[in-house]
């Protein structure tokens, strides 16, 4: 398995909120090799997602490019990395 963290600007919440409800999570729900997801917002202006798939190729294919912008979320950094536990 690989995660795909995506460290990104929140300039609004409750439209990040809705974006992640209305648009990303339905469209990585049938991303290949999906697993699982979790959005976290640290605060109003910093989020964390952790996105896991079968193998490193499915996680970079629909990666995000770093600076996109999704409604109240700027993409700051995305990192790529083997899961090695999980609980």
């Amino acid at each position: 398995m690989h995660a795909r963290v995506i460290h990104a600007n929140i300039s609004d919440l409750a439209e990040a909120k809705r974006g992640l409800d209305e648009e990303v999570i339905r469209g990585i729900k049938g991303a290949p090799g999906f697993l699982g997801a979790y959005f976290v917002a640290i605060d109003d202006s910093d989020g964390i997602s952790i996105e896991v798939f079968e193998t490193e190729e499915q996680a970079r294919a629909t990666a995000p490019p770093e600076g996109a912008e999704a409604p109240g979320v700027t993409v700051r950094t995305i990192q790529f990395g083997a899961v090695i536990g999980s609980a």
